[in-house]
């Protein structure tokens, strides 16, 4: 049994080392000992119960021209076709709005968070940003052989991408980001989700000790990033192969103004 009590606070943060490849340098206030991502403004949180595990979907409100650009209802669609065995104890997903100046520093299309402080309660999370359609998408042209992967990705997911001077850029178009968000990055959230689940809490045995569970959570961490990404990609690129094979993706954004003021959200959250 899957027991949030049991994790150390610093799971999933800067003091485990997790995301220190792109973390942002942002205020953190003394007062309130909340991570950058778990300090959210007005938000709505949404219950859906999806293949009788139950998700709360936590509407963070966006600023004016920022749009969440997917749905509950596709978010739903696509973690329907998740095995269920992969949900685990994950049954936060923050469509959340970053601050300038985390844009400015290194944006990013989502996150995984194993301890996510919500209520004052712990849940893994998976995050999801609010894009902000007056800026534009800047890549340096200095890739590395995995950042060039990525922007073939990204070329693949509609994205037109322009060779400048000194950056790749392309504008922000609410369809393609949906697709690199519904398509590409939940899936691969929900595969680092799932190695984790397979190196530290599926080996679990009953009434072992602390030490035991911190001992498999060293070992995930002490993987190499590179390994940890290569697993998340396979996941993900299985996922939305057999997805695509059996034509459920692509589809057309499900914005179902009704159901969005039925759920006390806000439209201007989602479209112009």
């Amino acid at each position: 049994m899957l027991n949030p009590t049991r994790r150390n606070r610093n799971i999933g943060t800067a003091k485990q080392g997790y995301g220190q490849d792109n973390k942002l340098v942002v205020p953190y206030p003394a007062v309130e000992m909340k991570y950058f991502y778990e300090r959210l403004g007005e938000y709505k949180v949404v219950e859906r119960k999806i293949n009788n595990h139950k998700f709360k979907f936590v509407i963070e409100q966006t600023r004016e021209n920022s749009f969440h650009a997917c749905t509950i209802d596709d978010l739903e669609k696509i973690l329907s076709e998740i095995p269920k065995e992969d949900y685990g104890d994950l049954e936060l997903i923050v469509l959340r709005q970053p601050t300038r100046k985390e844009e400015n520093l290194k944006s990013v299309w989502g996150r995984l968070i194993y301890s996510y402080e919500f209520e004052n309660e712990h849940f893994p999370a998976i995050i999801i940003e609010a894009i902000d359609l007056e800026r534009s998408f800047k890549w340096s042209k200095k890739l590395s052989v995995e950042s060039q992967k990525e922007l073939e990705r990204l070329k693949d997911d509609g994205h037109k991408i322009v060779m400048g001077k000194r950056y790749f850029e392309a504008e922000y178009k609410i369809e393609n980001i949906r697709a690199t968000q519904l398509y590409r990055t939940l899936p691969h959230e929900f595969g680092h989700f799932v190695h984790y689940l397979n190196v530290v809490e599926k080996p679990e045995k009953p009434d072992e000790e602390y030490d035991a569970w911190e001992k498999r959570w060293n070992k995930y961490h002490s993987l190499p990033s590179s390994e940890k990404e290569s697993f998340a990609h396979s996941y993900a690129d299985k996922f939305k192969s057999e997805l695509e094979t059996k034509n459920i993706i692509p589809f057309d954004r499900i914005l179902d103004l009704d159901k969005i003021k039925k759920d006390g959200l806000k439209i201007s959250d989602f479209e112009k």
